[in-house]
């Protein structure tokens, strides 16, 4: 897909990853609509603030009829809470999968039709290394990003004859404030992560593995579960 000219609708664009993506989106030439649950909040020059929280249905459907225009939608907001699966607050597990797993998809079945009525383009689910791995401090996130995967998978197969090409960017410790108590030698930075996630777009890499994290935990999906410890 080619970002000169296309229309982008990206989540959670007002910080981090979500900025850069904005940012490098309009230097390539690119309408970009920052889709934010508080638009003045959004600030990059050039990007349209869009009203949106992935979270309320109504919110989404009324953004999609906004950015009518949209070729290309990164689902890119998301949280982390650190809860646990066994003793964390069950509130904060839904809270979780309803951000990170429901989010995506309310979006992307609002802008399925917008894209595909504007000839096609492109979803983007930024996802996580933690989709294959899964510790037990970070169970809730893995787990709901474990699903979104699932979920690129399946809407890539049922968007395809549609037009619209759906890929996953999986990264490890990036450089923003969900990673904020990581070591900096550990994580890479966002914006090489936002040009890696663009290249992808255009080149139409179904999976977009961002760091060494992600490529290192992709190929260990084949090997055997460790025992349980006794």
């Amino acid at each position: 897909m080619e970002l000169k000219n296309a229309v982008a609708v990206v989540t959670g664009a007002n910080r981090g990853l979500g900025r850069h993506l904005a940012v490098q989106l309009v230097g390539c030439g690119a309408k970009v609509y920052g889709a934010v649950r508080r638009p003045e909040t959004m600030d990059v020059p050039g990007v349209i603030p869009l009203q949106l929280d992935v979270l309320d249905e109504v919110s989404v459907q009324e953004a999609a009829r906004a950015a009518s225009d949209a070729t290309l939608l990164i689902n890119n907001a998301g949280i982390s809470t650190g809860a646990t699966l066994m003793r964390g607050d069950v509130a904060e597990v839904r809270r979780e999968m309803e951000t990170n797993f429901f989010g995506p998809l309310t979006a992307t079945r609002a802008f399925a039709p917008v894209i595909e009525g504007n000839g096609g383009g492109a979803v983007l689910n930024v996802l996580s290394a933690l989709s294959w791995f899964h510790p037990a401090a970070l169970g809730s996130y893995a787990a709901s990003k474990a699903a979104a995967w699932a979920l690129t998978g399946a809407t890539r197969d049922e968007l395809a004859p549609r037009g619209i090409a759906v890929s996953a960017l999986h990264v490890g410790y990036m450089d923003t404030d969900m990673a904020a108590g990581v070591p900096a030698d550990q994580k890479v930075a966002a914006a090489d992560v936002a040009a890696q996630a663009l290249h992808g777009i255009e080149t139409g890499l179904p999976e977009i593995l961002a760091d060494e994290t992600s490529r290192y935990v992709k190929q260990g999906l084949s090997a055997a579960p460790r025992p349980n410890a006794s």
